[in-house]
């Protein structure tokens, strides 16, 4: 049975052969696009069967980061993972601002990718027992959307490591949350993810929070250790 429907866009013949081939094994449904047009073809057809999109940045004739740009406006469900030879920090906020899940530099272990798809299913499928909507003064967020609002009334999306961020910090509000705690329950042991990644997920976070500063949320950094929300 399948566990998820997976879109694969990658210019790599060979790479995309072998990620379709190896997720197909793992009892995923997948369809291999080798560029933008026919990713917005597979996307029609595969319809709310698709639920991950392993998207390349540089392609023929486009950009993964447009393209996820575009499906994320059509599809606020739908999990982006961003597999990428370009190691450019710039790029990877970038694509962590999107709504992308996560961001993976080529090379990479095929082990590690189905870790992190499979943590990302389990939380996903964890959220539906999440309350729908909670509301701090002016700012609002859905767990279940991944969506927040803040203090001027703009929606924006959220990845699912930062909703899970933010519900890390609300569970145990007052609390000092450090980065390694944040790194194995929300990455996991097997990934390996720096500190400053955490810093980059917080970002959109704490902006949220800040856009209303009425509200009672602030994200409190601790020296050396994590985050605080007071």
């Amino acid at each position: 049975m399948s566990k998820a429907g997976l879109l694969i866009v990658e210019d790599e013949e060979n790479l995309g052969a072998t990620l379709k081939d190896y997720f197909q094994s793992k009892g995923y449904y997948v369809e291999w696009a080798p560029n933008v047009a026919r990713a917005h073809e597979l996307l029609v057809k595969m319809g709310s069967q698709l639920d991950l999109a392993l998207l390349d940045i540089n392609l023929p004739d486009g950009n993964g980061l447009d393209l996820a740009r575009a499906w994320r406006k059509q599809r606020q469900d739908l999990v982006v993972v961003f597999l990428s030879a370009m190691n450019d920090p710039a790029l990877r906020v970038e694509g962590l601002e999107i709504g992308a899940e996560d961001y993976v530099t080529k090379p990479f272990e095929l082990k590690e990718l189905t870790l992190r798809f499979e943590r990302i299913l389990q939380y996903r499928k964890r959220s539906v027992l999440d309350p729908e909507e909670m509301k701090f003064g002016l700012l609002t967020f859905w767990p279940r959307r991944f969506e927040i609002k803040d203090a001027t009334g703009s929606t924006s999306s959220l990845s699912q490591k930062e909703a899970a961020i933010l519900q890390q910090l609300l569970a145990r509000k007052g609390q000092v949350v450090s980065r390694e705690e944040l790194i194995e329950d929300i990455w996991g042991a097997e990934s390996f993810p720096t500190n400053r990644t955490v810093d980059n997920y917080i970002v959109k976070l704490r902006k949220w929070c800040e856009s209303d500063p009425a509200a009672p949320l602030k994200i409190v950094s601790v020296r050396g250790v994590g985050y605080r929300l007071d």
